[in-house]
């Protein structure tokens, strides 16, 4: 009974803390809007979303299993409740977000100061609150000290990361100050890349979740009771034996006795080292890809930000359970042996990475928007340049050529804004709001506008569904090579190193993948940018329009460069294993022996001995 008990409440606590990690991960680009910082700090956030882990990681595998472990885990959910609750706080101290706009929603629509006027002057909305500029280095605290605790839990659920998912798309379709502003007068959409979603509401659910999961670890026991043991005298009596003897083992060797050599004996295994390698490198990709995934879908195929989340939730989570589930079963059917583990892992991840290069096919033009993409007639060009925002059509209109506030003509063209595609006159008011008589709009008929891009386009929408099927294909091969690989983890190191080994796997992970990937991304994604936001102060905000081509290319293109190069070192592995037994192998059948544990009684002894038994490599995975 305690053993269901506690293997509910760790599952409870893995789709909480699994919950809490997509839904902040899906969040990030509502997060640079509202703060308007580059995707670069972005990224800085996003990694210090690792830093708590690494400050623990090792020492909790290591010291964890001689504490009290429920206790731990549960003052773990405690503190990542509150550390949810606290990052939803910037939303209620700072003022309402106000986007950069040239037309005045609250003011009088009548005068149209916001449209083309000879020889007038131009005046548009703030962009921020002052008091929230730098409310972003808060968020960024708060995100460190809510993960500080996640070393106690290493392995995710999956049911956490698609309800973390399905909670950020319903919240980043919903108006960040939604209750306290009139959404019918607001001139932006969830498409629209000023809009930011109702962020702060999910954080408000992830720390009540991860409170309410904390509760039942406070009343587990310090142990479980041992399997066979048929009575509570015999529970009570082991438990007392097992308190002595680790009493006696602490006062003759000391809790660090094993820490160094055990170190020492990870660090010298070839085998085990080129495994964190290739982890590294592949963690590196996979960091980047899954980040800026809902960016990459909004940018390239114009989808807003919670259609984005929601097609990721469904595409690529459901695919990968269905590979976890299936390379558990398959290792326990076929009885893998290590080596065998080895090559599926490697040659499915293979042809999962040849697989990613069709991606390349599957794109979007730029949008096209005039003085951007393309000129006033329509034609592309290829790089930005400022002068090039104003032309004959506009140059007499008093425009800001910084403010970003696009319209649709009716000729399939977009422009940065009503002013500069020369609209004179306006009918309607809010998201109805319609341009009419715009001289930059080249058209047979009355030259016309709404607000907001204009839409890719059918034949986008159908790259847009062949990406996802083959990114649904691609997540299942992988997650099925994924129980072969980590059983090679598991199998190449000495059982008693197992805990140590497995936490500096995670901490190496982290250290050199999890917190400088989304930084040095960002950094790059920052470089394709078309368009900044303009703030209050005249000063850069966040990037309003990339050049799709050049951010597939560093999506696409970075990420398969890493893991091309991760292969290297797994065909060493692969050698490596033809010529080397691993620990607790036999040399002529490759099985594993379960060794009895000396209790210190010749019957536990005896009875431990008639319980052992002889499993292959499957049936290992399995119990472990």
């Amino acid at each position: 009974r305690g053993r269901k008990m506690f293997l509910l409440a760790i599952t409870c606590a893995f789709v909480s803390k699994t919950l809490s990690g997509s839904y902040m991960n899906s969040m990030l680009t509502q997060i640079e809007r509202q703060f308007n910082i580059p995707t670069s700090l972005v990224g800085f956030i996003n990694g210090s979303f690792e830093i708590g882990n690494l400050l623990l990681i090792i020492f909790v595998s290591y010291f964890g299993t001689k504490l009290h472990r429920p206790i731990l885990i549960g003052v773990g959910c405690v503190v990542m409740g509150l550390g949810c609750f606290l990052q939803s706080l910037p939303h209620f101290l700072m003022g309402r977000y106000e986007y950069e706009s040239t037309v005045s929603v609250s003011g009088n629509l009548s005068s149209n100061s916001f449209l083309c006027m000879e020889n007038g002057t131009q005046t548009f909305r703030p962009t921020e609150d002052p008091s929230g500029h730098f409310m972003w280095v808060y968020n960024y605290t708060i995100t460190l000290y809510l993960h500080l605790f996640l070393g106690f839990v290493e392995t995710g659920a999956i049911i956490g990361p698609l309800i973390g998912l399905l909670l950020a798309s319903f919240c980043a379709n919903v108006y960040v100050d939604t209750g306290s502003v009139n959404t019918d007068d607001l001139t932006i959409t969830p498409t629209d890349t000023r809009w930011v979603g109702a962020w702060w509401f999910g954080f408000l659910i992830c720390a009540g979740v991860n409170v309410l999961t904390a509760i039942p670890f406070f009343f587990l026991p310090k142990t479980l009771p041992k399997e066979g043991l048929k009575n509570n005298a015999d529970i009570i009596k082991n438990d007392k034996e097992e308190k002595q003897r680790e009493a006696v083992k602490k006062e003759k060797d000391g809790i660090t006795k094993d820490f160094l050599p055990f170190m020492k004996s990870l660090l010298c295994n070839p085998i085990y080292m080129l495994f964190i390698l290739i982890s590294i490198v592949q963690f590196n990709a996979f960091v980047n890809m899954f980040t800026f995934m809902p960016k990459y879908l909004e940018q390239q195929y114009g989808k807003s930000a919670s259609e984005a989340i929601f097609l990721i939730g469904i595409y690529n989570l459901p695919p990968i359970c269905i590979g976890y589930i299936a390379g558990g079963l398959i290792m326990k059917k076929f009885k893998i042996t290590v080596k065998q583990a080895a090559h599926i892992g490697c040659w499915l991840s293979l042809i999962e990475y040849l697989l990613h290069f069709l991606c390349f096919l599957m794109i979007c033009d730029n949008t096209s928007v005039a003085g951007i993409t393309t000129t006033y007639k329509g034609i592309q060009q290829d790089l930005y340049v400022e002068n090039t925002i104003l032309a004959d059509c506009n140059k007499d209109c008093n425009c800001p050529i910084k403010m970003w506030d696009p319209v649709c003509g009716n000729n399939g063209v977009s422009y940065m804004s009503a002013c500069l595609a020369g609209c004179e006159t306006s009918v309607g008011t809010g998201i109805n709001m319609v341009f009419q008589n715009c001289s930059c709009i080249q058209t047979s008929g009355n030259s016309s506008a709404v607000l907001g891009l204009c839409d890719k386009g059918y034949d986008c929408s159908m790259m847009l569904q062949y990406f996802l099927i083959l990114s649904a294909i691609g997540s299942f091969i992988y997650s099925l090579s994924a129980i072969p690989g980590y059983m090679v983890l598991l199998r190449c190191i000495k059982p008693e190193e197992k805990s140590l080994g497995v936490g500096l796997h995670t901490f190496c992970t982290r250290v050199f993948a999890g917190i400088p990937a989304p930084i040095y991304f960002g950094a790059l994604v920052d470089s394709t940018c078309l368009h900044w936001g303009m703030l209050k102060c005249g000063e850069s905000g966040a990037c309003r329009i990339y050049d799709s081509t050049n951010f597939r290319y560093i999506y696409l293109g970075l990420p398969a460069a890493l893991r091309g190069t991760s292969y290297i070192p797994a065909f060493l592995i692969l050698i490596m294993l033809k010529k080397r037994l691993l620990p607790g192998e036999n040399a002529s059948s490759g099985t594993v022996l379960i060794e009895a544990k000396v209790t210190g009684k010749e019957n536990d002894c005896k009875d431990m001995h008639q319980n052992s038994k002889v499993l292959n490599d499957g049936e290992l995975k399995t119990k472990l």
